[in-house]
């Protein structure tokens, strides 16, 4: 297990009340041995004018999945993992529904993470993937 830290659902959705998190409508869904997983529903809140799912909805799932996932890793508790680059490939348009996320990391060091994050469809057909480097600062 790579968490160093206790997690549950429940505190992941309380922490995330008043944020673009819940904006969004994003939930998360499961805490695997070494993923964190969540979905987003692809709605009024997440399209782009075309209709489709605004691609910028999925980098805001990535990142959430892949930062919250981080930070649960760290072992010294006055450092902090922060977003430094994430990049993003949209595969398939979205109407309607939901999509859903798994953050698996990549690299899991002392000065950097890397994660990446794949969302897909209903029917588990890839979505977006996409890779988030964190990077592990001191806590201000």
């Amino acid at each position: 297990m790579i968490w160093q830290k206790q997690i549950t659902l429940d505190e992941l959705g309380l922490s995330a009340k008043e944020t673009l998190i819940s904006h969004l409508g994003i939930e998360f869904t499961k805490i695997g041995d070494d993923s964190l997983s969540g979905r987003m529903p692809v709605d009024a809140r997440t399209i782009q004018p075309a209709g489709i799912l605004h691609g910028g909805a999925s980098v805001v799932l990535a990142e959430t999945l892949g930062s919250i996932a981080a930070n649960f890793c760290l072992k010294d508790c006055s450092k902090i993992a922060v977003g430094q680059e994430i990049n993003a490939n949209h595969v398939r348009p979205m109407q309607s529904g939901w999509v859903y996320g798994t953050a698996r990391p990549l690299h899991i060091g002392g000065s950097t993470q890397i994660w990446e994050i794949h969302i897909k469809n209903n029917d588990e057909r890839l979505v977006c993937v996409s890779r988030l480097t964190m990077a592990v600062i001191n806590k201000w």
